[in-house]
């Protein structure tokens, strides 16, 4: 486990010089890459051109691997998995002036991916999700950035509460066990042995409430392999942790000196359902802000500095399609660039929008990997080359041709 952190860290990978660059700042594509691995190929196949090397992320699944790419420090410990079995997971931290940031992916400990066998939605915690948290914090971290997504759980961050030393207790008194079902018993909470003195940041563009029609459980849970019959228990589970949080004096939302409950609104605000409603538990318990995932996280790897002075700006993810435009990672990556008039384009697994869509999210074109290989099982077996084949497409339409102000539709 590395637990060390140097006195200097190395900034992204930077090819040739900076004047007239191409910054390539893609998000994984699941199933095949990970955005450095994506950066990694879209640099070899646009040959010699200087570029800067930006892997990108919107909190979820490779936010970790992303910020590492930008030259945070990977931290490397042992936590409780979603179905109790132990799993080694990673976060990312940064010294910076007056504080060090730690970026934890809740996916790393609490994600689908770490479920072995059949999903378990009634059961499936939080809790490695908090000890991620209390490491980092016993570590130095003053400022928790969390990336919510993936999650396999829909217990409403309570996992992740009693990492963290809160205690939800049933009516005798005993300390419940994991999973939302189980919140059905929760009668009180003791927050009195909380972690403190750290800060708390959502990184996450899921503006779903904890509870209702939209939220956590009802448009989730079926993904993570609940029933209708399943919905309803872990919807019970999640308005009782709701309703007793809001009579619990010291977390965010409680009962005020005038006596007012305020905690419902936080079940209510937009990204309480977020990760099976660990939004909420991080608002409740945690004081946490909850800021949009991919324009906070380009912040992070500090875009803006890196795409100054660019001629191009190559984004992209596995798959881009409806999703993507209301507001995933290569949106954030075109409105970011947009404001330094640096056009963008974008490479991907598979499209499904069209090109006057694309350009009204601020992408002039998108290059599939199944316009060169319509094989979609070789497509991600063979991303990588396949990929270097789309960026020298890419370099000619968009870079040999670009002194003379032309920018070919694809």
């Amino acid at each position: 486990m590395s637990e060390t952190f140097p006195d200097t860290i190395e900034g992204p990978q930077v090819s040739h010089t900076m004047t007239g660059h191409v910054v390539i700042a893609p998000d994984k594509f699941r199933g095949s890459l990970t955005s450095p691995e994506v950066a990694a190929h879209v640099a070899a196949g646009l040959g010699d051109v200087p570029v800067v090397e930006l892997p990108v992320a919107d909190g979820g699944d490779g936010t970790v691997d992303a910020v590492v790419a930008s030259g945070f420090t990977r931290v490397e410990t042992e936590v409780t998995g979603p179905v109790g079995d132990p799993v080694r997971a990673s976060y990312a931290v940064r010294d910076e002036p007056g504080a060090r940031a730690a970026v934890i992916e809740l996916a790393e400990a609490s994600g689908l991916r770490r479920i072995p066998g059949d999903p378990a939605p009634l059961t499936a915690t939080s809790r490695g999700t908090g000890e991620l948290i209390a490491h980092a914090v016993r570590h130095g971290a003053t400022r928790i950035v969390l990336g919510l997504g993936g999650s396999a759980c829909t217990d409403g961050g309570a996992g992740m509460a009693q990492a963290l030393g809160v205690r939800l207790l049933n009516a005798a008194g005993d300390e419940l066990p994991a999973g939302g079902a189980a919140l059905r018993d929760l009668h009180s909470i003791d927050a009195s042995g909380l972690l403190r003195g750290f800060e708390v940041i959502v990184a996450s563009d899921v503006d779903n409430p904890l509870l209702g029609p939209y939220g956590a459980a009802a448009v989730y849970g079926p993904q993570k392999g609940a029933s209708p019959q399943d919905v309803a228990v872990l919807e019970a589970g999640l308005a009782r942790l709701a309703a007793v949080a809001a009579h619990t004096h010291g977390l965010a939302g409680a009962a005020e000196h005038d006596g007012v409950v305020r905690a419902m609104g936080v079940a209510g605000r937009p990204g309480a359902g977020a990760a099976g409603g660990v939004g909420f538990g991080a608002l409740t318990f945690l004081g946490a802000e909850i800021r949009p995932g991919i324009g906070y996280l380009l912040d992070l790897v500090e875009f803006d500095r890196h795409v100054e002075g660019a001629r191009l700006v190559i984004t992209g993810e596995g798959s881009i399609d409806e999703q993507t435009l209301r507001g995933k990672a290569p949106v954030g990556v075109a409105a970011a660039a947009a404001k330094h008039g640096v056009p963008v384009v974008a490479v991907c697994g598979r499209r499904t929008v069209g090109d006057d869509e694309l350009r009204a999210a601020g992408i002039q074109a998108a290059y599939a990997l199944t316009d060169v290989e319509p094989d979609v099982r070789r497509c991600m077996a063979e991303a990588g080359p396949l990929l270097e084949r789309l960026a020298a497409r890419i370099a000619t339409a968009h870079l040999v041709q670009d002194h003379k102000q032309t920018m070919p539709r694809s």
